[in-house]
């Protein structure tokens, strides 16, 4: 097959490039066709919208969005809403991109999405927050729909923002709609398991991957980047499996304790410093940097896109790597951490526990009948670790990595049901 001529490698690429790199190699390992290659790498659709907002002093500020359904072989859109500053169009297409992948990879039927409001969320108050949420909600409500295109919350939502995006969505269309949205509160059809099944998913697989490589939970040690939702939770569940955590960190800085960080003491502090580590006094004060070399079993990037790259890939000393954040690792770095007999679980594999119980909330909706928290649990492991084995088994057939594996698993999965549906 022909694949596109790849990027120069470079320490701050484009990432839907960055992503395509991936995808190109495993599209040319299981000889993808030439049209469904291209149908595979094109979004099948990127709207950008401007939302006039009245902010609280009166004036009128205009906001860019985007949405982009990158496919829905194999059913309806799904990916989170993003309210950052950085937001812009490459970001959303690699996204959601990544979610297309993500969904195929742990066997639900979804597609891939994303959508996400160039703003700075935090400088906003509650009011003008919900007047962009709905003005949002408004301009894409032709694109959203329980079977259209499902969002939830990312970097910068949460339940509130989807709340409103419902409620929208719902006088829109003239009759109440839970299913249009996941990641909403439990009282109006969230579900239960719903805060911790990405950390909790990050867990399951790094347990599995453990298993593999013959490392003890209860003899080793871990680093966790990122002390967010997904950060901190994976910490926790990952200390409740008997492994110790010796780093964590978030913008302050990383702290280190070589004798184990008590992961729910750093969770309350946080909780009361206004969601921030800085000043914790149980352990010492290192770089963000330095935590991702620390001598470790287990390193965990839970925080931004881009931490490890060809500038310090050759430096990590883990032996396994669990991406709990979005493209944490960039491509110039995946030959080195190869040739070092790193193990990566890749983002689309490792973190696709939030997904997975998105897709369970959504059928509670459509169901009308919800579950209990342990049902949950139950059924989103037993996913994970499902997932997980197929992507073992096919990076050792294949003889590739872990993340080559799990493109393979996606693309096979999107083009084989792209050639049924038939249609071009």
């Amino acid at each position: 097959m022909t694949v596109a001529t790849p990027l120069p490698i470079m320490e701050h690429t484009n990432p839907f490039e960055s992503m395509m790199s991936r995808f190109d190699i495993a599209a040319k390992m299981i000889g993808l066709d030439d049209d469904t290659y291209n149908m595979l790498r094109s979004p099948a659709k990127q709207v950008i919208v401007n939302l006039p907002v009245t902010m609280d002093n009166g004036s009128i500020r205009v906001f860019e969005g985007f949405r982009v359904v990158h496919n829905i072989n194999l059913g309806p859109g799904k990916g989170g809403i993003r309210y950052a500053m950085d937001v812009d169009l490459n970001e959303v297409k690699a996204l959601a991109a990544w979610m297309t992948w993500k969904t195929a990879v742990v066997n639900i039927p979804f597609g891939g999405a994303k959508g996400g409001i160039k703003c700075d969320p935090r400088s906003m108050s509650k009011g003008e927050l919900e007047r962009l949420t709905r003005a949002y909600t408004s301009a894409l409500s032709d694109v959203f729909g329980p079977e259209k295109d499902i969002p939830a919350p990312d970097m910068g939502t949460g339940q509130q923002e989807m709340a409103w995006l419902m409620d929208e969505f719902s006088k829109i269309k003239g009759y109440s709609s839970p299913a249009v949205v996941t990641g909403k509160p439990l009282v109006l059809g969230g579900s239960k398991g719903r805060v911790e099944a990405t950390g909790r998913g990050v867990m399951v697989t790094a347990r599995s991957a453990m298993n593999r490589l013959k490392i003890n939970p209860q003899t080793s040690t871990a680093a966790v980047q990122g002390f967010g939702n997904v950060g901190s939770i994976s910490a926790k569940l990952l200390a409740t499996q008997g492994i110790k955590i010796v780093a964590i960190s978030d913008v302050s800085g990383a702290y280190y304790n070589s004798s184990g960080i008590d992961v729910q003491d750093a969770m309350n502090y946080a909780e009361m410093n206004n969601r921030s580590l800085e000043g914790y006094v149980h352990a010492e004060k290192i770089s963000n940097e330095e935590l991702l070399t620390l001598d470790v079993d287990v390193l965990v990037p839970a925080a931004l896109q881009d931490q490890i790259g060809a500038h310090n890939a050759g430096r990590i000393r883990a032996k396994l790597i669990v991406e709990g954040a979005n493209g944490p690792t960039m491509a110039s770095a995946d030959d080195i951490l190869d040739e070092n007999g790193i193990m990566v679980v890749p983002d689309i594999l490792a973190n696709a526990g939030g997904v997975t119980v998105s897709y369970f909330e959504w059928v509670q909706n459509r169901l009308g009948y919800y579950w209990t928290e342990e049902r949950v649990n139950r059924r989103a492991d037993r996913t994970m670790k499902e997932a997980f084995d197929t992507v073992y088994q096919t990076a050792q057939k294949y003889q590739t990595n872990m993340r080559i594996a799990a493109y393979i698993v996606a693309i096979e999965k999107v083009a084989n049901t792209q050639k049924l549906r038939g249609g071009f």
